[in-house]
């Protein structure tokens, strides 16, 4: 197999794979990915966890801060075994590998873990990467961070199984919005033929993925888009439409804050509103803030001026005050964008 000649230099795939071939079998490994993990975090971070099993590692654990929990449709994740709480990661590991973590900021404590470690391998594919770590696999061209997760594993000599593969389709499929995003090229779907024809059967995992939801999330849904508002005029009149959900919803339907995640999903779909956002309770006066853009915005630019970050047509950032406040601060951000 020819492997990409973009992307991170040449030297930092070389460190990278003698990075992992100077350990032991018993060294302990640490695999960290950002907090409130999605699919390409935990997919990107699995299944390169599974690929250090199969070259002989026996101590390998992967971990994200925060709340220990694993959102439903990630659950049966092959590899998901690995996963420890954040309190039982590694104190002294001898290799540290970061997964989709654009800054140390989103992996909380871990963050020390990182700079302690003798060598740190970090993979991702925001623009808005800040450049930590002592080796980096970065492209901002890449779909996921599994693309550049499955080149390393190649590198590694690891022939892709089927439990290998299934994490790396997962964090491709959820990063590519089942393969509809502007991201989703010919390499794209070369490397998903690749993953599919270990055995996989696509239509199974998007149905866990995409298509199953539990009543109470759809109803939540129906709730949060009700409320949704639309201003044409907004964005120098290529429009804006926002919505909200706050942890009191939460409660009222009984569902974790993941069921949120793809809430931004049917909100961007807006026909007058170039861009969406959605504007999600985490504490009281504290949101986290989803932004998509359908070309006209940079939605990262808007996102790295609030200390949050994303790509050109997907970002996020943490917001405070009320939700209002907020959709204030974007309109600001718009203005100053498009002025």
């Amino acid at each position: 197999m020819t492997l990409p000649s973009t992307g991170p230099a040449a030297e930092q795939w070389e460190a990278a794979v003698a990075a992992v071939r100077a350990l032991g079998g018993d060294a302990g490994i640490q695999l960290i990915c950002h907090v409130s993990p999605d699919g390409d975090a935990l997919g990107s971070m699995l299944g390169f966890g599974l690929a250090l099993r199969r070259l002989g590692f026996t101590r390998v654990r992967a971990t994200f801060p925060g709340e220990f929990r694993v959102p439903t449709p990630y659950a049966e994740l092959p590899g998901v075994d690995l996963l420890v709480p954040e309190a039982e990661a590694f104190t002294d590991p001898a290799l540290v590998l970061v997964f989709d973590v654009a800054a140390e900021s989103r992996m909380g404590g871990l963050a020390g873990l990182v700079a302690a470690a003798p060598v740190s391998v970090v993979l991702d594919h925001h623009a808005s990467n800040t450049g930590f770590g002592t080796i980096r696999l970065v492209d901002p061209r890449a779909a996921a961070t599994s693309v550049l997760a499955e080149q390393l594993v190649t590198r590694l000599g690891v022939p892709l199984d089927a439990e290998i593969a299934e994490c790396f389709y997962v964090a491709l499929a959820t990063d590519t919005g089942s393969f509809k995003f502007e991201a989703t090229t010919v390499a794209v779907h070369e490397l998903a033929a690749r993953l599919i024809a270990t055995g996989l059967r696509p239509g199974d995992i998007s149905r866990r993925i995409f298509d199953t939801r539990p009543f109470g999330a759809m109803k939540l849904t129906g709730e949060v888009l009700g409320r949704a508002v639309l201003e044409p005029s907004a964005a120098g009149g290529r429009g804006l439409v926002w919505t909200y959900a706050t942890l009191a919803d939460l409660e009222r339907h009984d569902q974790p804050p993941y069921v949120l995640d793809t809430l931004i999903d049917p909100v961007r779909s807006a026909a007058e509103a170039d861009v969406a956002l959605l504007v999600k309770q985490v504490a009281e006066r504290e949101w986290a803030v989803s932004l998509r853009s359908k070309g006209a915005v940079d939605v990262s630019r808007l996102a790295m001026s609030q200390g949050g970050g994303g790509h050109r047509l997907a970002a996020g950032f943490t917001g405070y005050g009320e939700p209002g406040d907020v959709v204030d601060t974007v309109r600001r951000l718009l203005d100053d964008y498009l002025s």
